[in-house]
C-alpha cells in the first residue's frame, strides 16, 4: 500500500540485513514510525475544519493496492533503518479494506472520504551499523482518510500498537508504534499515472522496551516514504482524489 517523497529509488540493490548495534537501535525507534500501523479497528481521521472541501474518490467501490516506492525511511537522531518493500493490498476475507467506497458513500460534500486498509507489510529493512536484525511485524485495521485540497491529502490512522519492530542480535529491543491508542497523522495525496501517497519526516509516538542499547528513552520517530496507489479491480484505471 504516501513532502511525500522519501527520495525513492529503484529496487536494484539488496541491503544488508544486519548492521551496527547503535543505529540499529535507534533504527528501532525510528522504524516504528513506520508504524501507519497500531492494532484495533481504527478509523482515520477526518480533518477539522467547518470549511472542508468537497471531496470525490472514484473509481468507486474499486479495491487498491499501495505498493512501496523506493525505500521506506525511519529516523531516530543520526541513526537511521530502511526498509526495501512494504505493501498494503486487498484480501479475501477482509470486507471493505483497500476498497473505495461504493457511491454514494465515494463523495463527501463537506470533508474526507473514510475507508480502511490492511496493515502493511515490510521486509528487507536493515540499521545502518552491522550486528542486529531487523523484523516488523503489523496488524489490526488501518485508516484512511482522503480529502480533496491544494495539496489533497491522506490522513493515515495507526491502531494502538498495530506495527511492533524487534530487533535480535547485539542489541534486543522492541518498539511498538502508537502505544497508547490510535494516532493519525498526515500525507499528501498526488494524482498520477500511478497516484501516489508520500509522507516525509511525520511524527509517530512509540514505546521502546529491551537492555543495553535500546532508545528506551525515544517517545516518537519519524517516517519518510512513497507509495503508488493503484487499482486492483481494473489496472487501466487511476485511483483520483477530486472536488
Amino acid at each position: 500500500m504516501i513532502p511525500l517523497r522519501a527520495n525513492p529509488r529503484p529496487h536494484t540493490r539488496p541491503r544488508p540485513h544486519t548492521r551496527s548495534l547503535l543505529a540499529a537501535s535507534a533504527a528501532l525507534a525510528v522504524t516504528a514510525g513506520l508504524a501507519l500501523a497500531g492494532s484495533g479497528q481504527a478509523a482515520a481521521t477526518a480533518p477539522a475544519g467547518a470549511d472542508a472541501a468537497a471531496t470525490t474518490v472514484q473509481p468507486a467501490g474499486h479495491s487498491y493496492a499501495a505498493t512501496l516506492n523506493g525505500t521506506a525511511r525511519f529516523k531516530a537522531g543520526s541513526m537511521t533503518v530502511t526498509c526495501e518493500v512494504s505493501s498494503s493490498v486487498p484480501s479475501a476475507g477482509a470486507g471493505d479494506n483497500n476498497r473505495i467506497p461504493a457511491a454514494p458513500g465515494n463523495t463527501n460534500p463537506a470533508g474526507p472520504v473514510v475507508s480502511t486498509i490492511n496493515p502493511p507489510a515490510y521486509s528487507d529493512c536493515a540499521a545502518n551499523v552491522p550486528g542486529v536484525d531487523i523484523k516488523i511485524t503489523t496488524s489490526g485495521t488501518w485508516g484512511v482518510s482522503m480529502q480533496y485540497g491544494s495539496p489533497s491529502t491522506a490522513s493515515l490512522t495507526v491502531p494502538s500498537g498495530g506495527m511492533v519492530l524487534k530487533s535480535t542480535g547485539l542489541a534486543n529491543c522492541t518498539v511498538t508504534a502508537a502505544p497508547d491508542g490510535p494516532a493519525t497523522f498526515p500525507t499528501t495525496f498526488t494524482n498520477g499515472a500511478p497516484s501516489q501517497i508520500g509522507v516525509a519526516d511525520a511524527a509517530v509516538p512509540v514505546r521502546t522496551e529491551g537492555g543495553f542499547g535500546c532508545p528506551t528513552s525515544a517517545t516518537t520517530a519519524l517516517l519518510s516514504a512513497t507509495y503508488d496507489i493503484t487499482d486492483v479491480t481494473d489496472p487501466a484505471s487511476q485511483i483520483i482524489v477530486s472536488g
